[in-house]
């Protein structure tokens, strides 16, 4: 029997001698290269050596992690974005000082054996053995390139990066065998290139081009030799060695690498003990990565290129598919956002809305014609501290949006547009009283609705009769009632799908006439890309974000494109043009107005002020402004937004100042074409009974409550349930008796349902 060291066990030249004659044993050479004890150990336990040459040696290299880069139109950067930091470089573009240092910390015979250094086994194997535990390994840097692929395959994946690092001997023999695959097919030099560019480096590092940019601020191929040692100790432990939090430790650690380096000849003793002496100088770039690096505000539209780029089959065919390519990165990503309409919008954003106000701005543009969205931007900033938030305010809810917003009257446009196209002339003119029950019983997709409503306008001096081009200029409620129950609410639902203007969380347009009114949640990116229809003279072109792709490999990839429907007839867009250039002209939006440029659009108030809207547009733009609270909480009377006190919040006087100016920008310099219009007259009328027009209609503060609401109807009197005297807060839609989105209910008088939604 062997003798034991009195702790037990087999002396270190016992352990040595078992280990080789193990090896000599199972006749374990091949193509001249040793295996490892444990490989052989490992094949002990299959029973013969062919059972190693069973496994498949297709080492299949994932491509490795990489920046991916956003850039806008005129390709100007807009932010990098990245799973994991690396930039690949060839060998010729790492310092000769780096190549020297990794080799020699890591693996100093790599030039000398195949992928399994016998020696380095044998040595690692006695040092174990008399320190009792595992003091040193034996891996050559061709294993540990393998093992980095293999971590490098499991991605963020948590089980499979533990079963690619678990400690088994059969992980080693599989290991082992695509390390031999590997010697025979790449060779040193590529060897050693690729383990520089997968290793980890820490700090978020991989690679050691980014490595070098993290803790020097310079590329790997002007490292120094101090520079150098220091990133090649740190591989062993990314955490230990860390020269940011332990400039200590990871000072011993690379003078250890410096004079190993002498010790292997790679430099001169004399040059070892003159950059030992060299304090660490680290000139650190700070990780930064994602969205809220963007320039220009734009954190929230590169959001929105993820979210296209993760939801889009054009991708990939699954969710998994896709988010594989988009963490793999390495691509670079052209977009459609322009730039100057980009700068523009943030200064008017920042200009009218505080990022400390009570409530909150966002505004998209987009191009009529193509679906490029030119520009994104809200008032609270991308990211999570003080007054910021992740949330995207203009766009859907499935695209990182929250459930939207009621639209108010800029939902009527659309309504007008169903109107036309049923054959309603825009001369058609009704009674329009202050107030007036709503008709009923009213058409829908799915049958009749019937309701005992009652809807107001601004002002008692607002009575009729209004033809269709003064009722838009003035957001007359009771003139639009009127349309929709004559017409039927199925050709305006009908309608807004094919210009793309649907609810934000997803859900269908109810089927209740109080739609006119704008009580359905949108997002301002929908109601942008929806008015585009108008200026594109009835045809709709979805949304678009991105322009090309080009993959890490140089390649362009398949993009979505924009998809171009008719919707309405020229006819009728040419008609709305009329329509709304008169609200801009001499209408509620007068405060929007280009000047010299045509421009038309719409405002909008939603009751209680919780949203003001102006969406308005040009024959090459395309904008929507929204303002509220998010929480759809907060009442926009008696309040300071911009530095600027208001009594009342109106769509023309908050929203549409904020287009205005970002419009402004955005066209400066581009063509100002006319719109196609047709000559409307006006019903005669005795006196001009309006209101005033350098403002947009407000709500009832009041609010209305519906059949179910009563003295102070909450939000149940237009979108969902009331109960009595005191209506909802936060409105249910569909749910119950209140305003026109469910089936009439009992309750107190409902005086004042439907105030107005300009």
């Amino acid at each position: 029997m062997p003798k034991k060291r009195s702790g037990g066990g087999l002396t270190g030249t016992q352990q040595a001698a078992k280990f080789l004659g193990v090896s000599v044993l199972a006749g374990a050479v091949l193509a001249g290269i040793a295996l490892p004890a444990f490989g052989v150990l490992g094949l002990a336990a299959k029973g013969t050596v062919e059972g190693f040459d069973e496994i498949p040696a297709n080492l299949k290299t994932p491509p490795l992690s990489q920046r991916t880069t956003i850039l806008d139109k005129d390709g100007g950067p807009i932010a990098t974005v990245y799973s994991r930091d690396r930039t690949v470089v060839p060998l010729t573009d790492i310092s000769p000082y780096m190549q020297k240092a990794i080799v020699a910390i890591e693996d100093s015979r790599f030039y000398e054996h195949g992928a399994v250094d016998l020696k380095g086994v044998l040595r690692a194997a006695n040092r174990n053995a008399q320190s009792g535990g595992v003091s040193q390994g034996a891996s050559t840097l061709t294993q540990q390139y393998v093992k980095n692929v293999f971590v490098e395959e499991a991605g963020d994946d948590p089980d499979k990066v533990a079963q690619a690092t678990q400690q088994t001997i059969g992980r080693k023999i599989r290991e082992l065998k695509f390390a031999i695959q590997v010697e025979e097919e790449l060779g040193k030099k590529k060897i050693l290139e690729n383990y520089l560019n997968i290793t980890f480096f820490g700090q978020q590092a991989y690679g050691i081009e980014a490595a070098s940019h993290r803790y020097f601020s310079k590329s790997a191929k002007n490292l120094k030799l101090e520079e150098a040692a220091l990133l090649a100790g740190i591989v062993q432990s990314p955490s230990r060695y860390d020269p940011v939090n332990d400039t200590e430790e990871a000072t011993k650690r690379r003078n250890t690498v410096i004079q190993r380096m002498a010790d292997v000849k790679d430099i001169s003793q004399a040059e070892a003990d003159k950059a030992k002496k060299t304090e660490i100088d680290l000139k650190v770039s700070r990780p930064k990565n994602g969205c809220i690096t963007a320039v220009k505000g734009a954190g929230f539209f590169c959001d929105y290129v993820r979210k296209v780029f993760l939801t889009d089959p054009s991708f990939g065919k699954t969710q998994e598919d896709r988010a594989k390519v988009w963490n793999q990165g390495g691509l670079t990503v052209r977009t459609t956002l322009d730039p100057q309409a980009q700068e523009s919008a943030q200064e008017s954003i920042k200009k009218h809305v505080y990022k400390s106000d009570e409530v909150a701005t966002a505004l998209s543009i987009v191009e009529p014609g193509t679906g490029k969205v030119l520009a994104m931007g809200q008032s609270r900033p991308y990211g999570g501290g003080k007054n910021e938030t992740y949330m995207n305010l203009s766009v859907d809810e499935d695209m990182g949006g929250g459930a939207g917003y009621q639209p108010g009257s800029t939902f009527k446009p659309i309504v007008a547009a169903a109107a036309l196209e049923q054959g309603i002339q825009p001369t058609q003119s009704y009674p329009s009283p202050y107030q007036m029950d709503y008709p009923s019983p009213v058409q829908t997709c799915k049958g009749p609705w019937s309701g005992t409503d009652k809807v107001e306008n601004e002002n008692e001096s607002e009575v009729g009769p209004y033809g269709m081009k003064e009722a838009t200029a003035k957001s007359v409620n009771t003139y639009y009632v009127q349309l929709i129950s004559q017409i039927g609410v199925c050709p305006v639902t009908e309608l807004a799908r094919k210009m793309g203007v649907e609810r934000a969380n997803g859900q269908p347009i109810q089927q209740v006439p109080s739609i006119t009114l704008g009580t359905q949640e949108m997002s301002p990116l929908t109601m942008a890309s929806g008015y585009a229809t108008f200026a594109n003279r009835g045809t709709y072109c979805t949304p678009i974000a991105i322009e090309s792709i080009t993959g890490p490999n140089g390649k362009e990839m398949d993009v979505p494109k924009t998809d171009c429907t008719r919707a309405m007839s020229q006819k009728t867009a040419d008609t709305i043009n009329t329509l709304l250039e008169g609200v801009v002209e001499d209408g509620t939006g007068q405060e929007a107005g280009l000047g010299s440029r045509p421009s038309a659009g719409k405002t909008g108030t939603t009751d209680f002020r919780l949203a003001a809207w102006f969406v308005g547009y040009t024959p090459n733009m395309a904008g929507a402004v929204w303002v509220g609270d998010p929480a759809h909480k907060k009442k926009m009377v008696d309040i300071t937004i911009g530095g600027q006190y208001h009594d009342k919040v109106f769509g023309g006087a908050v929203p549409g100042p904020i287009w205005r100016d970002a419009m402004s920008g955005a066209l400066d310099g581009k063509e100002a074409p006319g719109f196609n219009t047709i000559n409307i007259p006006n019903p005669e009328k005795d006196k001009d009974k309006g209101r005033d027009r350098d403002r947009d209609r407000p709500g009832n503060d009041n609010g209305g409550n519906g059949n179910g609401g009563g003295n102070n109807g909450g939000n149940g009197g237009n979108v969902g349930e009331g109960d009595g005297n005191n209506g909802d807060d936060k409105p249910d839609p569909g749910q119950g008796p209140g305003g026109f989105t469910g089936d009439p209910g009992a309750g107190d008088n409902g005086g004042g349902a439907f105030p107005d939604f300009p």
